[in-house]
């Protein structure tokens, strides 16, 4: 039985992955547990999986959750402190990293510096520090399993045909809820148009990163990282169905593929159960009643954020952590109706094109590029913006 920490457990992939833990309790425990500020929910999911040490984000929340866990054995910390106490939890063999955005990044360190593998959903911890996680994952022989669907696929493919030969890697995007929509009305579309994806059910933050082709953006540096290949190798092709997840070319022209159901289940699976592969209790793939499969080239005038990712893993150094700070806050302030749906490569663009960048090579370098350009964008649109300590 191997024994995970799931940090994020509330959010969109959290909760999915712990259906995946009730689907095969032959095969996972639920030892450490960490949300955000969704108590009743947190509260539930601990009653029903008994974790030794739980997390939450802050001092009250820890308080309100001693109360309503009253006579539970479990250990409850919180805020950033308590999410990396939970990612390095002794008792764990896998840490499942699912928090929103550049919170993940020290956790991840926590986690791989007490020697767990990590099964990574946040991709925007390695997009931050690639080099850095990937390094003190090599020096303690930790594992770093891709969790995202399209780099699952990557990995299932190189597990299958070899790493030796390979050209290239093809991410395949879905185009998100505004693929059809007309260019001249982009810039005027509401939350919840972005909001509305056609395929996924996923978090606001990373629905709207697919409505943009960020997240695609920042799987392309993910990408970079995971596989130790040049970015300039990795493509991106539209595939509306989301049945094929991704592809990979060796330098003989072969393409292989995986497909599933567009369904997060199936690869927090795979990250749990790696090197094995358990038998799926969840649907699986028909592929007469899913055809056909079409995919199409990007426009990279209509989703220039993913021509900003490139542009950032080529500077390198500090550079991808601005991007991806600078997206944070543009989704945020979309979000809040701050600022207009065309306006969010705008604000990334600017807050690129204003950084030099630095080496990249520590934890607080990273850090503090992410905090300027979170305050230099607060500054500008006279915005609060959440930082990140």
């Amino acid at each position: 039985m191997k024994r995970l920490s799931v940090l994020g457990s509330t959010g969109s992939i959290g909760m999915q992955t712990l259906e995946v833990v009730r689907a095969h309790p032959e095969a996972f425990e639920v030892v450490a547990m960490a949300a955000g500020r969704r108590l009743d929910l947190f509260a539930q999911q601990v009653r029903e999986f008994r974790p030794h040490l739980v997390s939450v984000a802050g001092r009250d929340g820890a308080q309100e959750l001693q109360e309503r866990l009253r006579g539970l054995p479990v250990k409850i910390c919180f805020g950033e402190e308590g999410l990396s106490e939970v990612a390095a939890y002794s008792d764990a063999e896998l840490t499942l990293l699912a928090v929103v955005g550049a919170t993940g990044l020290k956790p991840a360190l926590a986690a791989i510096r007490a020697g767990k593998d990590v099964a990574i959903a946040t991709k925007e911890a390695l997009v931050m520090a690639g080099a850095l996680l990937t390094a003190e994952a090599a020096a303690r022989g930790v594992k770093l399993l891709p969790v995202d669907s399209e780099h699952s696929a990557i990995f299932q493919c190189l597990e299958g045909g070899g790493w030796g030969a390979l050209k290239r890697i093809i991410l395949t995007a879905s185009g998100g809820a505004l693929r059809q929509v007309p260019k001249e009305r982009l810039a005027s579309v509401t939350p919840e148009e972005a909001l509305n994806h056609p395929v996924w059910s996923m978090g606001k933050k990373i629905t709207i990163d697919s409505a943009t082709l960020m997240n695609k953006g920042l799987e392309v540096i993910e990408a970079r990282w995971l596989f130790d290949i040049d970015a300039k190798q990795v493509d991106v092709i539209l595939h509306p169905q989301s049945i094929v997840h991704s592809l990979i070319e060796y330098v003989d022209g072969s393409v292989l593929a995986q497909l599933a159901p567009p369904d997060m289940r199936l690869p927090i699976l795979y990250a749990l159960s790696y090197p094995a592969r358990l038998k799926n209790a969840f649907p699986t793939l028909d592929l007469v009643r899913v055809a056909p499969l079409t995919f199409e080239p990007v426009d990279r005038e209509r989703f220039r954020c993913l021509g900003y990712a490139y542009e950032a893993v080529a500077m390198g150094g500090t550079a991808p952590a601005v991007l991806n700070a600078a997206n944070e806050v543009a989704v945020e302030l979309f979000l809040g109706r701050q600022i207009s749906f065309g306006e969010i490569p705008e604000v990334i663009e600017a807050s690129l094109g204003g950084h030099r960048p630095g080496d990249g090579d520590s934890l607080d370098e990273i850090l503090a590029a992410d905090r300027e350009v979170r305050a230099q964008i607060a500054r500008t649109y006279r915005a609060r913006v959440r930082p990140v300590s």
